[in-house]
């Protein structure tokens, strides 16, 4: 039984579940807790671990950066934000907004359409690809990416990232937490996982859409002594496709709070 989801995105980047009723779809799923893990933002809580409802949520990000090699994402859990990770994410959230208004640009010159887009704090590619959708242009979701705005598509526009390091030594600063996300979502899993021993966690439950072998996320757990999370991603308002069961998440609790309590 599911009864934390470590991954769930708001309306504050590329979801649709607004901050304040993450409580309430947590009660729904029947979770105990749940972090909220949006894009490159701040976490919508005052504290790195809160109660609110009955619910337990824990204040995270999902920060992407750069190997040079393949972009990875990093998952902060606990998060008291410094100068630095607020300096970082403020920077970011910038590159995004411009970034969006490039790619809207292009999109419209190119297919003769008007997206209608506020390019707002959070903004990424899913808004633009939604939007797409939503015009008489006869593309889906999908093709938007597929065709538009997908890796080397003619609307790309590539993003001005922090490297690795760079990303794992702000989280570090700020996080209770930092692990690897979706560790076989990547072109090349076997990089991703070479990253493991300079960090704490890797998200070993993850809804991924095709049969996965987790022996190597197994393995460099193990051999780096590292702490199992999971989530569902979640972008829309239903919680708990993935995360953690309860001897999971009680040991992700203990670290957490060890943390947080400088014990």
């Amino acid at each position: 039984m599911i009864v934390a989801d470590l991954h769930v995105h708001t309306t504050r980047s590329d979801g649709t579940l607004p901050p304040e009723a993450v409580s309430d779809a947590a009660r729904e799923a029947d979770l105990r807790a749940v972090a909220v893990t949006d894009h490159d933002r701040l976490p919508p809580v005052d504290a790195p671990v809160v109660e609110r409802d009955g619910v337990t949520l824990i204040a995270g990000m999902e920060l992407r950066v750069t190997t040079g090699d393949q972009r990875l994402d990093l998952l902060g859990y606990g998060i008291d934000p410094t100068p630095a990770l607020r300096a970082e994410t403020e920077r970011l959230q910038r590159d995004r907004i411009e970034r969006a208004r490039k790619i809207i640009d292009c999109v419209e010159d190119r297919l003769g359409v008007d997206l209608d887009l506020d390019c707002h704090g959070g903004i990424g590619r899913p808004h633009i690809a939604r939007a797409i959708a939503d015009t008489h242009a006869h593309y889906t979701v999908q093709d938007a990416f597929d065709q538009l705005i997908g890796t080397d598509q003619p609307c790309y526009v590539a993003r001005d990232l922090p490297t690795v390091e760079r990303g794992r030594a702000l989280l570090e600063e700020a996080a209770a937490l930092v692990g690897l996300a979706h560790p076989l979502r990547y072109d090349d899993p076997d990089a991703a996982l070479a990253h493991a021993g300079s960090l704490d966690s890797i998200e070993r439950e993850y809804p991924y859409e095709r049969a996965v072998d987790r022996t190597p996320v197994d393995d460099a757990i193990a051999t780096h002594d590292l702490l199992a999370t999971g989530g569902s991603d979640a972008h829309g308002e239903t919680l708990g496709a993935a995360g953690l069961g309860r001897a999971g998440y009680e040991r992700v609790c203990t670290a957490l709070d060890a943390v947080v309590s400088g014990t």
